[in-house]
């Protein structure tokens, strides 16, 4: 097994009999990607400085192949490789101290070979093992001559090879580390590339200025188009109405900063549109690099439940109106030629319609509303009022609301009003209802709206022990929609309701 941990065999050690096996060794020997040394400079200067220590003619880093021997940084010699069969290195590399041979011509194992009859003439060989951690042998550093050497090597080369031999393994064991870890980077990219393609929905990346780099499988499986390289190219994909406003959003994103959220229609391979979710966050790669990553998702069934569902609320609202006109229509029928009613009429009427102004509040886009807290306030405690009596008072700054927040508090304060009809002050002659309305209440910077119903000569029940719907509506109301806190308690005097939320829930 490799170990990182010591990238050196042990000077002096033959190689491991269980890696000797050829399979296993040439297993190993792959594994340090070597083709990717050759020529190395800094094996290069290796061989040059041990053949000028050792005053060679011809040093080489080999590598034992299966059938050849392949030279990684070579001098004196102009061959890359030669057979196997003629090595020198596939016996030094076997042992675990240099293979000394003085003169080939008396060294019955290559006294016939080819490299000792013909070109480069050896007759001096000295080959130092280049052993893996594992200990499986992989070639030598060698040096040769073209004379024979009676005395060998001098201590001082013999250690200068063996040292050198050691810088020859640790750049050899860098490669392999470099390989296994681009291994690991491939085989990670690999499977990020198939986890994102296979992901429900197009993602991409973009540099700073939005040039796109990549673009996942599922943009040309859905649109049968290539991908985009600059944002001109969605062109092609976004619905003719869409295009001026979502590419003026990209770009001013792109200019901003600011994160980039649009709804808009995806031309499909067969001609067909749907409504896609487009998100975009800018993020930081580096010091000084940011980087564009977005997704486009398929919201198309959502967009299309909420169309019919908005469609069924304005039917719905509309049917309302037309109750109260009906109504309305059939009191003033049934009252035409009474005098003794009309009065009573009259009254009537105008509470139908203060009614059909707190409806205005449900659907805030489909009719005249008030633009502040209090005018919405007045709007639904209106059909509640009595002519000459003050049933209830409304105190507190005009604090601005957008029509996003009319809805959920229309809900919030209707519910109150028809609670307090039905069972609380407004339900007896003498009980009242005081609204308070607070800006930046508490240091918080939050809108605090303080119900007070003061019933205590009415004779009400308390609070119940069990929370019905229309406080769960009233809680998800304050808490879900908009963010904010909600508190009840009961006295003897009535019923005290505290409601706080941020002003941002309410700017929109």
């Amino acid at each position: 097994m490799f170990r990182k941990d010591n990238i050196l065999w042990p000077d002096g050690q033959s190689p491991s009999d269980a890696h000797c096996d050829e399979d296993k060794r040439l297993s190993i020997l792959a594994a340090h990607g070597t083709k990717g040394l050759v020529d190395d400079p800094e094996l290069q200067e290796v061989v040059d400085l041990v053949a000028r220590i050792c005053d060679a003619p011809i040093a080489m880093v080999t590598m034992v192949e299966k059938e050849q021997q392949s030279f990684l940084s070579r001098t004196g010699l102009e061959a890359r490789d030669t057979p196997r069969s003629n090595s020198f290195c596939a016996h030094a590399m076997l042992g675990g101290d240099p293979m000394v041979i003085h003169d080939t011509l008396e060294d019955r194992r290559f006294a016939d070979n080819p490299l000792v009859a013909g070109p480069p003439h050896i007759r001096f060989y000295a080959g130092h093992p280049l052993i893996s951690t594992e200990g499986a042998p992989l070639g030598a550093l060698c040096i040769i001559d073209t004379v024979p050497r009676d005395h060998g090597l001098s201590p001082l080369q013999r250690e200068a090879l063996s040292v050198l031999a050691k810088s020859v393994m640790r750049r050899i064991s860098q490669q392999r580390l470099s390989e296994s870890a681009q291994r690991a980077l491939d085989v990670r990219e690999s499977y990020l590339q198939r986890m994102i393609d296979s992901v429900p929905g197009i993602a991409w990346s973009a540099d700073e200025d939005g040039n796109f780099d990549h673009v996942n499988a599922q943009w040309e499986e859905l649109t049968g188009l290539p991908k985009p390289r600059v944002a001109a190219d969605w062109r092609t994909a976004i619905h003719p109405e869409d295009w001026q406003a979502t590419s003026g959003e990209f770009l001013a994103s792109l200019h901003s900063g600011e994160p980039f959220e649009y709804e808009w229609r995806l031309k499909l391979a067969d001609g067909g549109y749907r409504w896609m979710l487009s998100r975009a966050v800018r993020a930081a790669v580096g010091p000084d690099r940011k980087r564009w990553f977005g997704t486009v998702i398929d919201v198309d069934r959502q967009h299309r439940l909420s169309d019919t569902r908005d469609l069924l609320a304005n039917e719905l609202s509309h049917r309302i109106k037309n109750i109260f006109a009906v109504v309305s229509g059939l009191v003033a029928i049934r009252s035409r030629g009474k005098p003794e009613v009309a009065e009573f009429a009259a009254e009537l009427n105008q509470v139908i319609r203060d009614l059909n102004t707190a409806h205005n509040y449900v659907r805030p886009d489909h009719g005249p509303t008030a633009n502040t807290l209090s005018g919405l306030l007045a709007d639904l405690l209106a059909p509640y009022g009595t002519p000459g009596e003050e049933r209830f008072s409304i105190s507190g700054p005009g604090i601005a609301i957008g029509p996003r927040a009319a809805t959920p508090l229309a809900l919030i304060f209707h519910e109150l009003a028809t609670n307090s009809a039905k069972y609380g002050a407004l339900s007896c002659p003498e009980g009242t209802v005081t609204v308070a309305v607070e800006d930046d209440c508490s240091d918080t910077g939050n809108i605090c709206v303080t119900w007070r119903e003061n019933a205590r000569s009415c004779g009400l029940p308390g609070e119940s022990d069990r929370e019905g719907f229309g406080s769960r509506l009233l809680r998800m109301a304050v808490e879900g929609q908009l963010g904010g806190t909600f508190e009840r308690t009961y006295s003897e005097d009535g019923l005290d309701v505290r409601i706080g939320f941020p002003r941002s829930a309410v700017d929109s």
